[in-house]
């Protein structure tokens, strides 16, 4: 049994500049466009980041998208929306949800895949996402046959890793970052520590099985409560930030910002 950090999801006023920014910037291309987010008022674009995912959603007309239009709104625009991880058995996660006083805010299923997205009042930091699709059984998801529905079929013809390989983690801030911690750990059924390997000595970290890791961090740059970083596993830092300079975007010392979101990408 695994439970594993698997894609990111951001959600934008405007789909296409930030899909554009993404690709170019992290030498990325599209996999798949999900029809079924319309449901939700929504479209898409779905990456590959080596193994994992990175999603951009965003409202199909105003008004359309309730949920979604309400975030932007909150955080002050673009960023960080979902953390959805993946496990081979997510029967055993029902129960545990309900014992911990977590509501489905919404059931997914589509053929193979089943999620259950939790309700954001009772995780608290962001929407997370817990699902499972039939057949997927490497823990890494790193087979080459692994499935993974919201990717659509073949998504691993997608990969590029000249310049991103991976997703390592993601970075939630509060004003309580311990406490959102603890509810998160609780939720997840993982333990908390100490962030010792993160930049500041106020932050709080859990890991999940392929190596990732969720940290929770003070709210530095006055967005409020939410999903406010990606840590990224980079092969060629010089030419990502040479392309993000030139698309004019903010590029720090260890980071670089699109869609709202700040992607660690160390030195």
């Amino acid at each position: 049994m695994f439970h594993r950090l698997r894609q990111i999801c951001l959600v934008a006023q405007d789909l296409d500049p930030v899909v554009a920014e993404l690709c170019d910037v992290f030498d990325v291309a599209v996999c798949h466009r999900d029809p079924e987010v319309g449901m939700f008022g929504l479209h898409n674009a779905l990456m590959p980041l080596g193994h994992g995912f990175l999603e951009v959603v965003a409202p199909l007309a105003p008004g359309r998208a309730a949920a979604a239009e309400r975030h932007l709104a909150r955080r002050g625009g673009d960023g960080g929306y979902m953390v959805i991880t993946d496990t081979d058995d997510l029967a055993r996660w029902e129960p545990h949800l309900a014992a911990t006083g977590v509501r489905i805010a919404a059931p997914l299923e589509m053929g193979a895949y089943r999620g259950l997205q939790l309700h954001p009042r009772d995780t608290g930091g962001a929407l997370l996402e817990i699902n499972t699709t039939r057949g997927n059984t490497s823990p890494d998801g790193s087979a080459i046959d692994d499935p993974y529905g919201p990717a659509g079929p073949g998504w691993q013809a997608h990969i590029r890793t000249g310049t991103v390989t991976g997703i390592t983690g993601v970075r939630l801030q509060a004003a309580d970052p311990e406490g959102l911690g603890r509810r998160w750990a609780e939720i997840l059924r993982r333990d908390l520590r100490p962030d010792s390997d993160g930049p500041h000595s106020d932050g709080w970290a859990l890991d999940l099985d392929n190596n990732a890791r969720i940290r929770f961090e003070p709210d530095r740059d006055g967005r409020g409560e939410g999903l406010g970083g990606v840590d990224l596993a980079v092969a060629d830092t010089d030419g990502l930030r040479r392309r993000a300079a030139a698309r004019f975007l903010p590029v720090a010392d260890d980071h670089v910002v699109i869609g709202g979101m700040r992607f660690h990408i160390g030195g």
